[in-house]
């Protein structure tokens, strides 16, 4: 489809799509927006009578504002810029690696990670980024996990949060939870047997993180395959909390649980 009109007024400029962002949030004179922007008459002027034409602002007593048109075009636009930002800003961790198994739905609310940063780390740094994640995890007064992979130190870490009676949510796939069950079961007993902790079992999935009070931690995988141990995307706003513990609920909704062993 040939972009043409208010399509191409909003995206085919910054200034113009930044315009209008800026009247959304008041009226503003002619010597507001140059001052603002830092241009000349000459650059801005035709921009804003291409608005004005276009009915998305309107002038009223030497201020500039915002019509009912504009706002509900840029109430609707502003989620698709995001969406393309927050993808773009992490370009190559959602081109290199399997997403099938998150649902379309979380894939559509992309935007709520627009604040989180991509931590990559070599295989020999890996320590520090665990190190980091440990950390987190400390000032966390809550965990829920989702695992498909099986890491040595884990079943200690997580009986350590049951020793501290932190409020505890595990996904494991079938085969971790085997493996679990079948090298750590005592570990596993314990974790069960605990006041604040939950077990919960999924088919397999491929996707790991954790979502606490804190931060919010994912790491994904090439292909159905092969994990990824080096690319974490990391955040600790609230709507990357809100997102992550939103995902958490998809799977646990797929899962049972397992109350013993």
């Amino acid at each position: 489809m040939k972009s043409k009109g208010i399509l191409s007024i909003l995206t085919f400029s910054e200034k113009r799509k930044d315009i209008l962002f800026l009247l959304e949030e008041k009226p503003c004179t002619l010597s507001d927006i140059k001052e603002y922007f830092n241009v000349s008459s000459p650059e801005i002027s035709p921009r804003i009578k291409e608005m004005v034409n276009y009915n998305l602002i309107k002038k009223a007593d030497k201020h500039y504002q915002i019509t009912p048109i504009g706002l509900a075009m840029i109430r609707h636009f502003r989620p698709f810029l995001e969406i393309i930002e927050t993808i773009e800003k992490n370009e190559s961790f959602w081109k290199e690696h399997y997403l099938d198994d998150i649902p379309q739905s979380m894939i559509d609310n992309l935007m709520e990670l627009k604040n989180s940063e991509l931590v990559s780390d070599s295989i020999e740094n890996i320590y520090e980024s665990h190190k980091t994640f440990t950390e987190n995890i400390s000032k966390s007064s809550f965990l829920k996990g989702v695992s498909s992979i099986f890491i040595p130190t884990y079943p200690d870490f997580v009986v350590g949060m049951a020793e501290r009676n932190v409020p505890t949510s595990l996904i494991l796939t079938e085969k971790v939870f085997s493996k679990v069950r079948d090298e750590h079961r005592e570990k596993l007993e314990y974790y069960l047997n605990a006041s604040q902790t939950e077990l919960f079992v999924v088919d397999d999935i491929k996707v790991a993180f954790v979502v606490t009070d804190v931060f919010f931690s994912m790491s994904l995988f090439f292909n159905p395959d092969t994990y990824d141990p080096r690319d974490d995307l990391v955040g600790y706003d609230r709507s990357s909390l809100k997102w992550g513990s939103d995902l958490f609920d998809h799977y646990k909704g797929m899962s049972r649980q397992i109350p013993s062993i």
